[in-house]
């Protein structure tokens, strides 16, 4: 089992109401599919709340997004092992997962989602692979993973918290990281409603430590939105939801119409970096 014990770090191993360790540490896993792996020390509620999360889910399965799904699950047909195991870092209502489980679990695969909010995997506890059992959910956060150390084959990172050296330590030699960022015009059309003087997203540079960089692929995503809720589900998923001053919401607020291109960067990764010749 690739999931290991929070407080004592060894594996944890299934049973019927949860995990335990060989030391008796016992999680119960939530009616709703999920598993909460943080400790007492981790605090209260974390990440996104119920009223986020729902907006998200109905944005997404909008199919709004759908090329980029398209374009992971092109990724992992590539990349992806016979019977290996897959790590979704910061899986949220596992719109993206269960694409990718769709496809891996043809080839024997087995998929682990962890996102640090509650809200997020009670959602994601209706997805077909968490109810066949090839997909599990733990709450936990991704900087410090309840997973054992080189015992997955691919990472996924969805805009969830970059956190290299975790991802390198679970991943296999060899084994594969792919993430999805926003590119410097995404959601162009939206923020020019937001602000009066939009400005482009930070694209950084594209190397990692511990990682050799593989390829780029430029998603676009041109949709259209027809409803005022629908553009508020948007609105609601993205960071500008905490900072956009009352102006620009009121402004958002009147339209009934919005489109709108969603452009992203498809990242490969492979650990470990390339000797110089």
């Amino acid at each position: 089992m690739v999931v290991i014990c929070p407080l004592c770090h060894t594996p944890l191993v299934k049973d019927q109401s949860g995990y335990t360790c060989q030391n008796g540490h016992h999680f119960d896993r939530a009616k709703q599919g999920y598993t909460n792996l943080l400790t007492a020390r981790s605090g209260g509620q974390h990440g996104d709340n119920l009223e986020m999360i729902r907006a998200r889910r109905d944005f997404l399965e909008g199919g709004y997004y759908a090329p980029l799904r398209d374009a992971l699950c092109h990724a992992v047909a590539t990349y992806f092992p016979e019977g290996g195991t897959l790590l979704d870092a910061g899986c949220g209502e596992c719109y993206y997962t269960q694409g990718v489980m769709d496809l891996i679990s043809k080839k024997g695969g087995k998929g682990v989602g962890i996102d640090i909010s509650r809200e997020a995997l009670r959602v994601a506890g209706a997805r077909p692979s968490v109810k066949d059992g090839t997909l599990s959910l733990f709450v936990a956060g991704v900087y410090e993973m309840p997973i054992a150390c080189e015992s997955v084959d691919m990472v996924l990172n969805f805009f969830a918290p970059l956190a290299t050296e975790e991802y390198a330590r679970v991943l296999r030699p060899g084994g594969i990281l792919v993430m999805a960022i926003p590119a410097a015009r995404h959601l162009w059309a939206l923020k020019e409603v937001l602000y009066d003087t939009p400005k482009e997203n930070e694209v950084q540079d594209f190397a990692l430590p511990h990682f050799t960089f593989l390829e780029e692929n430029r998603v676009t995503a041109p949709f259209t939105l027809t409803t005022g809720a629908s553009i508020q589900a948007l609105f609601s998923m993205t960071p500008y939801y905490f900072r956009t001053p009352k102006a620009g919401r009121e402004k958002l607020s009147t339209l009934t119409s919005l489109s709108v291109t969603g452009e992203f960067h498809l990242l490969i990764y492979r650990k470990g970096e390339i000797s110089p010749p």
